[in-house]
Parts: C-alpha cells; sequence; structure tokens
C-alpha cells in the first residue's frame, strides 16, 4: 500500500514542500529511506519502528520504502520521522480509511523519541508560513514548539506530545484545543543603562548617531575606558522593533535552533576572538547553518579585541555589511541568510592599549607594533565602520561622583523619532529603512550640501586620505545627525561633526 503524507524542510530561512512517500508491500522486513536524506534521517528507520511499537501499535513485517519528494534535493534534520510515522500508521490502517480530519489537508513536522513522544525541531515557523502559503488546513508540529508555529495567522496549528495522540486527533477520539500565540506586550525589560556608564559623553552621543542611524562603529580606546561596557548598552536606546522585524529575526532563530516563540528584543552577538570564518557568516556540513552576523539580524554584532579576531574571520564581513545579505553556496545547495546588522567593534590603540593614553600608563609599543597591531584591521573593513571612536579613559576621580547621566529611554526617545523621519522618506523604497542603507541614488537626493558644507567637506577631503566609500558613509552619518535635530538639510556643522568621527581612517592615523 502507498501512503503519501504532506511534509517540509527548510532551505535558509524558508522552507519548501516534501512528500513523504511511504511504501508498504510484501518480502523480507526492510526499511529504506531514500530521496538524498543526511545520516539523521536515514537513523528514521531505527527511531521509527521504535517509536511505534512504545506507542502501543504493531510495527509491520513488510518490506517498507519511504521517498522523499523531490528526490534530487539533499535533505537534513529529524523533522521528517513524524510523517514517515504517519505513512506507516496509516498504511496499517490505525487511521481510518476515512477518518473525521483528513491527513492530506496537513503538514507534519516533529522528531520521536524512542517512546513514541514527539519532539521539537527546528525552522518550525518557516514550516508554519510554507504550509498556509501552499493553501494547506492546517499543520501538526510538537507541542512544545506550537507557540513558534501559532505566530502564522489563517492557518490551523495542532501541537502534540505523543504519536497515539496524533493517531486519536484524525480518527477523532481526541479533541486537542488549537494552538493560538500569546499577545506579547513590548516592554523594556533590560538589566543594564546607559545612566550607569560615568562620563564618556562623547562617546555616547556617537553611539546614539548611530542606533538613529542604523550605522557601524568601532571604538578604540585603552583597556577599562569603557568599551565593551558602552557596547552592551547599544540596544537600549535602538527602537522597538517591529512586528515583521520579529518575524524575521525568529525565523534566523528558529531555524538555528535558539529557543521558540517570538522575538522582541533586538539581538545582541558577541561572540569570541577564536571565532572561524564559518562561525561569523555561517555554513557548515550539509546544508548551510546561519552564522553570528545572520543571528545578529535587525541586531548588534559586537567583536570585542577586534584586532585578535582571525583576519579571514574579519574579511568575510565585508559583503553582508554591504548587501545585508549571506549567500552561501555549495555544490548540492545555495542558502541566503539575512544579515542587517550593526557592527560594533572595540579595539586597544595598540598591543600594550596605552598609545595616546600617557595619563594612564606610558606606551611601552614602538610605532611599527602600533602599524602593524591596527593594520589587522583592512582598509576595505575599516570603510565600512561609518564611525570610528577615541575613547578616553574616564579619570578616577569622576567614578566616585554621583551618576547624573541620561537613562537609555531619554536617548531611545530622540533615536526613534529620528528613525520614524527616516521610515517616513524612505517609504516607498522596500529596502531601505534607515540612513546607514541609502543607495548612491538616494545620497544625492537627500544629502544635498549648501555651498559652506560642500566647502568643509572638499577640505576635509583634501587633507585627508579618504576613500570613496568614506565620502558616502560621512554623508550618510551626517543625514543621521540632522535627522536627530529635526533638520530638513545637511549643513556645515552635521557634515563637520560627520568628518570628526572618520579621522581614524586617514593617512594620518598611525602618527603619535
Amino acid at each position: 500500500m502507498l501512503v503519501r503524507v504532506n511534509s517540509g524542510a527548510v532551505m535558509g530561512v524558508d522552507g519548501y514542500l516534501v512528500e513523504v512517500e511511504v511504501d508498504l508491500g510484501p518480502g523480507l522486513q526492510v526499511f529504506h529511506i531514500v530521496g538524498l536524506p543526511d545520516g539523521a534521517i536515514r537513523e528514521a528507520r531505527l527511531r521509527v519502528p521504535a517509536a511505534i511499537e512504545n506507542a502501543g501499535f504493531e510495527f509491520p513485517d513488510d518490506r517498507i520504502t519511504v521517498n522523499l519528494a523531490p528526490a534530487d534535493i539533499r535533505k537534513d534534520g529529524t523533522n521528517f520521522d513524524l510523517p514517515i510515522a504517519v505513512g506507516v500508521l496509516k498504511g496499517m490502517g490505525y487511521i481510518r480509511r476515512k477518518p473525521k480530519r483528513e491527513i492530506e489537508d496537513y503538514l507534519f513536522v516533529g522528531e520521536l523519541s524512542l517512546d513514541g513522544a514527539i519532539r521539537p525541531v527546528r525552522g518550525v515557523l518557516s514550516l508554519a508560513i510554507l504550509a498556509r502559503d501552499a493553501g494547506y488546513k492546517g499543520i501538526v508540529v510538537p507541542e512544545e514548539v506550537a507557540q513558534e508555529a501559532a505566530l502564522v495567522t489563517d492557518i490551523e496549528v495542532v501541537g502534540l506530545k505523543r504519536l497515539e495522540d496524533v493517531v486519536s486527533y484524525f480518527n477523532g477520539t481526541l479533541e486537542v484545543p488549537l494552538t493560538v500565540a500569546e499577545a506579547r506586550t513590548k516592554t523594556s525589560s533590560f538589566p543594564v543603562d546607559f545612566a550607569e556608564v560615568v562620563g564618556q559623553s562623547a562617546t555616547k552621543r556617537g553611539l546614539e548617531i548611530a542606533a538613529a542611524g542604523g550605522h557601524n562603529v568601532l571604538m578604540l580606546g585603552p583597556p577599562g575606558s569603557g568599551k565593551s561596557m558602552l557596547a552592551r548598552r547599544l540596544p537600549t536606546i535602538l527602537p522597538d522593533m517591529t512586528f515583521e522585524e520579529s518575524l524575521e529575526t525568529t525565523k534566523v532563530h528558529s531555524v538555528a535552533g535558539l529557543g521558540a516563540g517570538l522575538v522582541t528584543e533586538r539581538p545582541f552577538r558577541a561572540p569570541h576572538h577564536t571565532i572561524s570564518e564559518v562561525g561569523i557568516v555561517g555554513g557548515g556540513s550539509g546544508i548551510p547553518r546561519p552564522g553570528e552576523v545572520s543571528l545578529a539580524h535587525n541586531g548588534v554584532l559586537f567583536l570585542d579585541e577586534m584586532p585578535e579576531f582571525r583576519r579571514g574571520a574579519l574579511e568575510v564581513l565585508r559583503q553582508p555589511l554591504e548587501d545585508g545579505i549571506v549567500a552561501i553556496r555549495r555544490a548540492m545547495c545555495g542558502v541566503t541568510y539575512p544579515s542587517n546588522i550593526m557592527l560594533v567593534g572595540a579595539m586597544n590603540p595598540c598591543p600594550c592599549g596605552y598609545h595616546g593614553a600617557s595619563n594612564i600608563r606610558r606606551c611601552t609599543c614602538s610605532e611599527e607594533r602600533v602599524r602593524n597591531y591596527r593594520a589587522r584591521i583592512s582598509g576595505p573593513l575599516l570603510d565600512r565602520l561609518d564611525l570610528q571612536i577615541r575613547v578616553d579613559a574616564v579619570p578616577v576621580s569622576e567614578l566616585s561622583k554621583p551618576k547624573s547621566a541620561e537613562r537609555s529611554e531619554i536617548v531611545r526617545d530622540r533615536v526613534s523619532k529620528a528613525r520614524r523621519r527616516q521610515a517616513s522618506r524612505y517609504a516607498e523604497y522596500d529596502s531601505v529603512h534607515c540612513n546607514a542603507q541609502m543607495t548612491p541614488q538616494l545620497i544625492d537626493v537627500y544629502c544635498r550640501l549648501d555651498e559652506a558644507a560642500q566647502k568643509t567637506f572638499q577640505l576635509t577631503l583634501q587633507s585627508n586620505d579618504m576613500s570613496a566609500r568614506a565620502y558616502t558613509r560621512i554623508l550618510k552619518v551626517a543625514r543621521t545627525i540632522a535627522d536627530l535635530e529635526g533638520a530638513a538639510h545637511v549643513s556645515a556643522e552635521h557634515i563637520g561633526e560627520a568628518v570628526r568621527y572618520r579621522m581614524l581612517d586617514s593617512s594620518k592615523k598611525y602618527a603619535a
């Protein structure tokens, strides 16, 4: 007997349909799975029989062949355990030929434990979207991830615990309430605040500009000056995520297997400097998985001690920062992951950490060591860091004074207003939501300079060895500064402040 069960798999962050064909026929008892399965799927021929028998059913003595169609696409994961078991149980007659609910109307995903329990799998949100768009009535998923699937509207989400529950549900002897996504309100629950950072008003101003325009940042300063402390508080001043941003981020986290439920706070990822290129942008054997740059989508990727990262791990960031996506191509498949992030880097000015900070400690590094150390961050990558901020150490005498800095919510209010101005300005452009994403055409339209601003800019370009990319980045930052002030046009003052955040990449940056 041939039974067809609907299922799906995830390629990148999007799902695609897989038809699980289960054929039960006479012959020696064998269990074959074809259709380019990986090792985890092939092991289902051991999990499924044990799960069926331990759930109280009889496993057939027939020859069983399972085909995962389309058979020319490589498949991985364990989400085909449940549809395979449903196909076997349907073929054995445990699910009636005319059940109360037709299995053809549903998509099935789930891993089976040996005792018949249904375990959670990755990518349930993407598969629920797939089921809805393909016109299925509902999707059957493990109960633990049903809330995640229920984020998708206009489709029934059936969350079940055990294999026998599936049989009872479709035979009509068990009624399961359909899962509905819990209402989530946005609340500021950050355990840290900008007000906790003493001093550093210039650096805070730079981070506010970066947050308002979605710009990348590099902070350079001696050890203990507060670079990491400031970076970890950057998400507290970013605007709240929209539902669309939350859904995009949740899809990536779901594919990576990072929890369940809607992501409502902007991600903050801080990988260790020993991370590999694959860890940064994604990849691995089989179907490539998302890396840190995609897990930080719509949030912040923080690279502390940036020169200590492998050169290759830093260089692979160049394309994702420019395009907002990571495209990974393999011989058998290709995937694309989103990577719309704010990159925040922190570094010391030299190997000992005290170059240019004689008021703290005398630097012991030669100029050659300083040059070699800073050269670990290439010019093309440095060009993509819109703001390059010098962070000076706070005098010890300031640390004991009462804290009177602005709270994060006050700064976030200004940032949110600037973002709303940008959203209104770029409303007709689907791929542009903030100033950092402006195209050259949009820069020409919205960053026009008056005569005074143009003269200031030309003098700066003549006196510093800056690239064409640095030129456009300065204009984007100046536009953001104008948005924070509510100004309609970019002035010479805006250009002057934006230029001050690019001085680390001039030809004179290694001078004492």
